[in-house]
């Protein structure tokens, strides 16, 4: 799952995904989370925690996720976090 600025937010988008595929395997999640700044600072740990219901084996939090939450997904996502910044490159293969 590819997602941009995530206004939704990442686990409705998640959800609306898997209604509309009928895929329940979420493999990868990459993108803006929408989780920066006071206002969406509070509901980092209710995201992260709806998050590991989909088990994702990548996830890559960027740009409108923030430093915040992207630490939080780092320890609590030790096995699937990738971090990643300007300039990187990302090859997906089947």
């Amino acid at each position: 799952m590819f997602t941009g600025c995530g206004h939704a937010g990442v686990v409705n988008t998640l959800k609306c995904a898997r209604d509309l595929t009928g895929v329940d395997r979420i493999h990868a999640v990459i993108g803006g989370f929408h989780l920066t700044g006071p206002i969406f600072e509070p509901i980092i740990a209710p995201t992260v925690q709806a998050l590991k219901q989909f088990k994702p084996v990548v996830i890559v939090p960027q740009h409108c996720t923030g430093w915040r939450a992207t630490h939080v997904m780092a320890r609590e996502f030790q096995d699937a976090f990738i971090p990643n910044s300007v300039g990187t490159t990302m090859v997906i293969e089947a």
